[in-house]
């Protein structure tokens, strides 16, 4: 919603109107994943303690656990800033370019950073992550079955292999070494675009933010959500202009040799995308296109090789 404050008093430099967030009203907020609990830390704890001009400026923020009510105070960009594109359209290479530049500077902020797992996220050992595996294992059972003949055998072979060996692909993310924080949303239309064309990117909608490989954001944003014509074109030099500015932002020890395993590492655990999404009840007009283009960037990049 967005407000226009009214001030006593002088308030020259003080905003002309806000953004306040809260819940769906009538929109339960239980289940495993409580919405807005993520993101209120993320603005209480962690974007106070970055860089600036990297996500929209929180004026307040508020979670009240036995409610599970919430809300954010945000500074509003919508005279400034625009989305990209209409959904599913993708940007110009020349903006996705500037959106993995963006990304780069908040992985590199928060790089190796000796917060994390302590006061920052949390750090799973290799049985919380086995948990995990089983329990994703589950909800794919449940949505292969409701796929029916809709799920060929070679992608029912495919997750079979995936989730009896992905302990394999998980072992790189529990070395926590050249680990960050991850948006974990972090597809182009998640990000303001200002109006001048300027580089003052934002990237907002934070509640699923995680420790984890940079790549992660990465995969997600081109693996998942692009047709293999696009991807096949812009995937190698938007990660060389991801690494280049990974670099210039002090990141160190971490060749480009070692980004594209971690990113080969990502789009096999984009998997789990379609299946997450389907139990999450989100429609099929979002995960089914999901899958085809998913499954497509696997092969080109030999993907089921990390499995053994």
């Amino acid at each position: 919603m967005r407000l226009w404050p009214v001030y006593e008093g002088a308030a020259e430099a003080a905003p002309r109107s806000l953004i306040l967030k809260i819940n769906l009203p009538g929109k339960a907020n239980d289940g495993p994943f409580l919405h807005g609990a993520g993101e209120v830390t993320f603005y209480s704890k962690i974007a106070a303690a970055m860089p600036a001009n990297l996500v929209p400026r929180c004026f307040d923020s508020d979670w009240q656990a036995d409610t599970r009510q919430w809300h954010l105070l945000l500074e509003d960009l919508a005279d400034t800033h625009e989305i990209a594109t209409p959904w599913p359209l993708p940007p110009e290479e020349k903006l996705c370019r500037q959106m993995v530049q963006t990304l780069a500077r908040f992985h590199a902020a928060w790089w190796d950073h000796p917060r994390l797992g302590t006061e920052i996220g949390k750090r799973a050992d290799a049985e919380i992550a086995r948990n995990a595996m089983q329990d994703h294992a589950g909800a794919y059972e449940r949505f292969a079955d409701h796929l029916g003949d809709r799920l060929s055998g070679e992608r029912r072979e495919l997750y079979r292999h995936f989730f009896t060996t992905a302990h394999r692909v998980q072992a790189r993310v529990l070395t926590y070494r050249n680990v960050t924080l991850v948006h974990g949303d972090a597809h182009v239309w998640n990000c303001f675009v200002p109006k001048d064309g300027s580089d003052d990117l934002r990237y907002f909608d934070w509640d699923t933010w995680r420790i984890g490989l940079a790549t992660g954001d990465l995969a997600y944003m081109i693996a998942t959500h692009w047709y293999p014509d696009r991807r096949r074109r812009l995937e190698g030099p938007l990660l060389d202009h991801y690494y280049a500015a990974l670099v210039a932002h002090g990141v160190q020890n971490y060749d480009r040799a070692a980004l594209g395993e971690d990113y080969r590492r990502s789009v096999l655990m984009q998997l789990l995308v379609p299946v997450l999404q389907w139990s999450g009840g989100i429609p099929p007009w979002v995960w089914w296109s999901h899958l085809e283009r998913i499954t497509a960037a696997i092969d080109d990049l030999d993907c089921r090789a990390l499995l053994g």
